[in-house]
């Protein structure tokens, strides 16, 4: 463990963490302007749960000097933001490693991810050496949404909704999904 000290504005703490396969790193931003770096076994299970959460209760233990039991809630009052990120999933998929997956896309689009974009060195070398797929079943969903674009030349049905993705984006779904079809194809 490492301390510095910067000052903070919000009087809150403040977390980027990386949990890797391995070890989990952590910085924290203190409300006095200390800062923490700590680095933890991902898996401990001996000692705790959880890296991450350790890591956040063994660093305002210290600096509130107050006691946080590993088997009790973390005050998030105290906590202004918390970051993470992990190679885990990364390195699961790329290890091929981790449970089976599936794709699930909209009906008619199997093949796109086997297909691609046809990028490879030699256009027309007919024997191309592709990746293995990451998942091992195809469910197509019989659903149709249509991203508003000036550009976009598809006639939509008369019986469509209009809604705004979380990423402000506005679509136009024509074909809504049968999530219990879906389900029940899982």
């Amino acid at each position: 463990q490492h301390m510095a000290s910067v000052p903070t504005e919000s009087g809150k703490f403040h977390f980027s963490i990386d949990r890797g396969g391995t070890f989990t790193d952590v910085f924290a931003t203190c409300p006095k302007g200390n800062i923490h770096v700590m680095k933890l076994l991902s898996e401990d299970t001996q000692r705790y749960v959880d890296a991450p959460r350790e890591a956040i209760r063994r660093i305002l233990s210290q600096e509130t000097g107050q006691d946080f039991p590993k088997d009790e809630r973390i005050p998030t009052d105290l906590i202004g933001s918390i970051r993470m990120g992990t190679t885990i999933a990364t390195n699961a998929l790329l290890e091929r490693k981790g449970s089976r997956t599936a794709l699930i896309v909209t009906k008619g689009f199997r093949d796109l991810l086997h297909i691609g974009n046809q990028s490879r060195p030699n256009l027309f070398d007919l024997s191309v050496n592709q990746p293995e797929n990451l998942y091992t079943d195809v469910i197509e969903v019989d659903e149709r949404v249509v991203l508003d674009n000036d550009k976009c030349c598809l006639e939509l049905s008369k019986n469509y909704t209009c809604e705004t993705t979380q990423s402000g984006h506005k679509v136009y779904i024509t074909q809504p999904i049968d999530e219990s079809a879906v389900r029940k194809d899982l």
